[in-house]
């Protein structure tokens, strides 16, 4: 993994402790810090959810972030991602403010649409689900409709496996993904829902290594994300070619920025931060229930420092969040996926083996991230538990599918 690696000294590291480096120099870790920023980092965000959620504020709305209408479901998402790693709370009004206007983004037959009105799409309803099990509430577990999602599910579901992001629209392995992640953490996946799928992702991997966004497409870092997380929650990711797949992620690691590139020959982005880098957890616990004896037990297999330097240095922006590059602006995406690959590059393993990498302060540490669903892992827990105490809903839409389909 070697070729886009560059010789870096190593932070003195402690088993359970944050590890502090102390080397000076241009990239000195004294300047790389979050703590100035965290403040304006929440005003940044939380000012943000009375134009999603008020009609009030619909002129500026428009004005402001008129092509993320769709999207809105989303910006909820980022901006309570961000804020849960930054371990920020978020006002009680606030969570219910929220959630109500979730519950308007549900379309009548299932799912969740980009804005209130609108159709149902598979993208906007994993960042729905996702959003409201941050929130981690009964009111915001309550606005989810099972058996209408499942109804919906189905309706996108097509007969090699894969899924259509909504009704008639476009194939592609998000939306195999986003399918996996709700169904999974909302308990709705039955025998047939995800029959074929494991196979359709596989063939989606090519030459490179990586996964395109369908078979036969060029190695890109969000699909490959997005297919080897659906294969983890589908208990299949030891069918990839694991070494082929570990080969083209650390290859991604630019050997000067520190950050990851989408795609070869690209330029780095913050956001991929997350989209590669949070591969790593996914390859490392897959190569280890394989059998591979010679993975560390202490850190992840990219320069976890190097990427915390891009993110910090080069990634923030002085008046609160953060961004793709150095000279781009700042939006909620980047601060999202930025802050989601800083908080994989601090921490290593789960609850029974710890390691932390904090470079700079200590108050640059983050909440750690589930690499599968890129929400805090006790969100992810609580939310597991939540819904499994509920039974699968019937299979409504299984029958009205394959008769579409026929």
């Amino acid at each position: 993994m070697g070729g886009n690696r560059r010789t870096r000294r190593k932070p003195t590291q402690t088993q359970g402790k944050h590890a502090n480096s102390t080397q000076k120099g241009p990239w000195s870790s004294d300047s790389a810090t979050l703590d100035s920023y965290k403040s304006d980092k929440y005003k940044f965000s939380i000012k943000a959810f009375s134009v999603l959620t008020s009609l009030s504020h619909l002129t500026c709305c428009v004005v402001c972030c008129q092509c993320l209408d769709a999207s809105r479901p989303w910006l909820c998402y980022w901006i309570l991602h961000s804020l849960e790693l930054l371990e920020e709370a978020v006002p009680a009004a606030v969570v219910s403010d929220v959630c109500q206007f979730l519950a308007r983004c549900q379309s009548p037959t299932g799912g969740f649409a980009g804005g209130p009105g609108q159709h149902a799409h598979l993208a906007p309803t994993y960042a729905a689900v996702n959003a409201l099990c941050i929130l981690g509430t009964e009111e915001a577990y309550n606005v989810i409709n099972r058996e209408k999602l499942l109804d919906f599910l189905y309706s996108v579901k097509q007969p090699d496996g894969s899924f259509v992001m909504h009704v008639g629209g476009e194939v592609d392995v998000r939306s195999a993904y986003c399918a996996a992640s709700v169904a999974s953490l909302t308990n709705i996946i039955t025998p047939t829902l995800f029959e074929g799928t494991h196979n359709w992702i596989l063939s989606c991997q090519n030459w490179e290594g990586g996964l395109g966004g369908m078979p036969g497409l060029e190695a890109h870092g969000g699909y490959t994300f997005c297919g080897t997380a659906a294969l983890v929650i589908l208990g299949k990711e030891h069918m990839l070619d694991l070494k082929a797949l570990l080969r083209w992620v650390t290859s991604r690691q630019m050997r000067f920025e520190g950050g990851f590139q989408g795609r070869c020959n690209k330029l780095v982005d913050g956001c991929y931060s997350f989209w590669q880098a949070g591969l790593l957890p996914l390859l490392h616990r897959a190569l280890f229930k394989d059998g591979d004896v010679t993975l560390s037990l202490s850190s992840w297999m990219f320069e976890q420092q190097a990427l915390q330097e891009y993110i910090l240095l080069c990634c923030q922006n002085p008046a609160g969040g953060l961004l793709d590059k150095p000279g781009k602006s700042r939006d909620f995406y980047h601060t999202c996926y930025c802050l989601s690959g800083l908080s994989v590059a601090q921490h290593f393993g789960n609850q029974d083996l710890h390691h932390e990498l904090v470079l700079g302060k200590e108050e640059n540490r983050l909440a750690p991230t589930h690499p599968v669903y890129n929400i805090c892992p006790e969100k992810v827990a609580q939310a597991i538990q939540h819904f499994h105490q509920l039974p699968i809903p019937a299979q409504k839409g299984a029958t009205a599918c394959a008769e579409d389909q026929s």
